[in-house]
């Protein structure tokens, strides 16, 4: 059976797609990393004023914008998110639209992400404009700075991204999955992040003469290789902990031992008692490596976002109106969570919400992975995606379904 809403929402998004296109390749040859996404923001605002009936909101200069419709409908309210920044990688694709700004990247997708969500928000506009929407749709829009650094959404949520809001969605391309597919899951969804720095403390001195010397980078190399043998072994084997050290910096010159040492990484767990005990552990190791090195170590975490929780109903919410667009032989039914983190968490202590990953690779066994700097997308999932998400804000406004839905904001 032919449903109007669905066939306006369809060819909307259809007609919008080389907007998309273009939008996505421009954000893509001009990344901004995290917290510097000023000019990302001003194109996007650009971008929006060309669409009827939005109103945008988001200070002269500030990176992120939280977009509602110009008049506002009744009914509870529904959000969705799209990350904005890119990373510090080195774009090495040759490609028209490879990044222009020298050792920044988007990597991991934001720059579709942005642009699905337009494509959603443009087609609900254009259904409503044209009569056809079964009933008032109640959306907002969140374009966020500073997802990869952990700290946007909880921006965002101090500026109000979520006043008024009662469930929110996102998505993340995924390049194991090939376009054409979803993958989707209830519950724990992604790791909780905490970022670790280790400062190893010595005395310098000639690199002929150590033994005058209290070696930082001796000990900083015994403490990397003692946490990644040991911490696995301290671990219950069926709990997934996930230790990374990611950067080292230490000393300037071959020939001098330096004074200092310093470690920075991440600690990602599915939460629980086991975050905690691994972080204990990491401080005995160093306790252990200071005392019989000499140096002095300090190991400090910070603590970054907890694990997407996807709840149950809106996750279904999501399956049933990726099956109207795909098939229910696309959607795949995700078997474990992932050990990346996603700040989307932060909105998440708050209202109740769901994440779901949109295949975009055009190889069956998947392309090059997120965080690569070959990392690109089959443009046409961005299509999948805003469908997807424009039927799920339809669907989640219905009258008849309003009851179900957990009050936040």
């Amino acid at each position: 059976m032919t449903v109007p809403w669905k066939v306006e929402l369809d060819r909307a998004i259809d007609e919008f797609f080389p907007l998309a296109v273009e939008i996505r390749r421009h954000l893509h040859a001009h990344p901004e990393p995290s917290g510097q996404e000023v000019e990302t923001t001003s194109y996007l605002r650009s971008r929006l004023s060309e669409l009827p009936g939005v109103e945008v909101h988001g200070d002269a200069g500030a990176t992120g914008l939280i977009v509602d419709p110009a008049v506002p409908r009744r009914g509870a309210r529904i959000a969705v998110r799209a990350d904005i920044d890119a990373l510090w990688i080195q774009d090495a694709k040759a490609v028209q639209y490879r990044s222009q700004n020298d050792g920044v990247m988007h990597a991991c997708g934001h720059d579709c992400h942005a642009a699905t969500l337009l494509g959603a928000i443009a087609s609900l506009l254009e259904a409503e404009r044209v009569g056809v929407l079964p009933w008032p749709v109640c959306w907002r829009a969140v374009f966020q700075p500073s997802e990869e650094t952990g700290h946007g959404a909880r921006e965002m949520i101090e500026r109000g991204a979520l006043d008024g809001v009662h469930a929110i969605l996102s998505l993340h391309m995924d390049p194991s999955l090939p376009v054409g597919k979803i993958g989707v899951r209830e519950g724990t969804f992604t790791a909780a992040c905490d970022e670790m720095e280790i400062k190893i403390s010595g005395r310098g001195g000639h690199a002929a003469r150590p033994h005058e010397s209290i070696d930082p980078i001796a000990a900083a190399a015994q403490l990397i290789s003692s946490i990644y043998l040991f911490v696995p072994r301290a671990i219950d084997s069926r709990e997934p902990v996930v230790v990374t050290i990611g950067k080292i910096v230490g000393g300037h010159n071959p020939n001098v031992i330096p004074e200092e040492v310093a470690l920075r990484g991440t600690l990602r767990t599915l939460g629980g008692p086991i975050r905690e005990r691994t972080k204990d552990h990491m401080r005995q190791l160093a306790r252990g490596i200071a005392e019989t090195s000499g140096t002095q170590i300090r190991v400090d975490f910070d603590a970054g976002p907890p694990g997407v929780i996807n709840d149950s109903e809106l996750t279904d919410l999501l399956r049933q109106a990726a099956y109207d667009v795909i098939g229910s032989e696309q959607v795949v039914d995700i078997a474990r969570p992932s050990m990346g983190s996603e700040d989307f968490a932060s909105y998440l202590e708050r209202v109740p919400g769901c994440m779901f990953r949109l295949g975009c690779s055009l190889l069956p066994e998947g392309g090059p992975t997120l965080h690569s700097p070959m990392f690109d997308i089959e443009e046409p999932a961005m299509k999948i995606g805003a469908k997807t998400l424009a039927r799920a804000l339809v669907s989640w406004c219905d009258p008849a379904r309003q009851g179900k839905w957990g009050r936040g904001g």
